[in-house]
C-alpha cells in the first residue's frame, strides 16, 4: 500500500491508488463474465433464473378463476358502460340545448342531466350483461370442472339470449349470435399464440 497522509487528514481524506491489493477486486467471473457482486460476493451466474416469480400453494389454480376475475369484470364493465354512456350524453345534451337556445345555468343543468342520465342508463346496462356472464361462467367451471374457451362462448351466447329473451324469439336469437360473436373474437385474440404455433408445425 502506498504512503498515506500523515496526521488528521489521514482520517477524514485517506488516499488510495491501484497498487493496493485490497482494490484489486474482479469485477467478472472467469467462466462467462458474468459481473460479480460487490457486496454480497457471489457469483449471478449459479441463480437459476427458471424459477417462477411467484410462489403457489400446493394444488391451487396458476390463474385467479372466473369467480374472483368476475368482480373486476363487472365493476369494470360499470365504469366503461359509465364513461362512454356520459360522453353519449355529454354529445346529446349539447346538441339539444344548442337547438333550444338554451344558455347560462339552465343549459349547464340541461348538460348535468344528460350526462347523469345516459351515463347510468349506460353502466346499468354493461353491469347487468357484466353479472350474467360472470354468473354463467362460474356455474359452467363449476359443472364442467374446467375453464376453457367453450365455458367463454356458452356463457356469452346465454348472457346475449337471456338479456334479449323478453323481446320476442327472433331479437332473442339475435343476442344469443351478438354474443357468441364477441366471445369468439376474444377467443380468437387470446390463441393467437396457440394458433401461430400450431401452424409452425403443421403448415398447410
Amino acid at each position: 500500500m502506498e504512503k498515506k497522509n500523515s496526521g488528521l487528514l489521514n482520517i477524514y481524506s485517506p488516499s488510495y491508488s491501484s497498487g493496493d491489493p485490497g482494490m484489486n477486486v474482479p469485477v467478472h467471473s472467469q467462466q462467462n463474465l458474468a459481473p460479480l457482486s460487490p457486496y454480497l460476493n457471489f457469483d449471478p451466474a449459479y441463480l437459476q433464473q427458471s424459477q417462477p416469480e411467484f410462489i403457489f400453494p400446493d394444488g391451487a389454480a396458476r390463474q385467479r378463476g372466473r369467480f374472483e376475475l368476475a368482480f373486476s369484470q363487472i365493476g369494470g364493465s360499470c365504469m366503461i358502460g359509465a364513461s362512454i354512456g356520459g360522453l353519449g350524453g355529454l354529445y346529446n345534451g349539447v346538441k339539444s340545448t344548442t337547438l333550444a337556445g338554451h344558455t347560462g345555468k339552465l343549459r349547464r343543468t340541461q348538460l348535468l342531466n344528460h350526462v347523469m342520465k345516459q351515463g347510468a342508463a349506460t353502466a346499468n346496462t354493461l353491469g347487468v350483461l357484466a353479472v350474467m356472464y360472470s354468473g354463467f361462467g362460474v356455474l359452467l367451471q363449476w359443472l364442467r370442472g374446467t375453464d376453457d374457451e367453450a365455458n367463454t362462448l356458452a356463457a356469452a351466447t346465454a348472457t346475449g339470449l337471456l338479456y334479449k329473451s323478453s323481446a320476442g324469439l327472433r331479437k332473442c336469437a339475435i343476442g344469443g349470435g351478438i354474443g357468441f360473436g364477441i366471445a369468439a373474437v376474444y377467443c380468437l385474440w387470446n390463441s393467437r399464440d396457440k394458433i401461430h404455433n400450431f401452424r409452425q408445425i403443421n403448415p398447410a
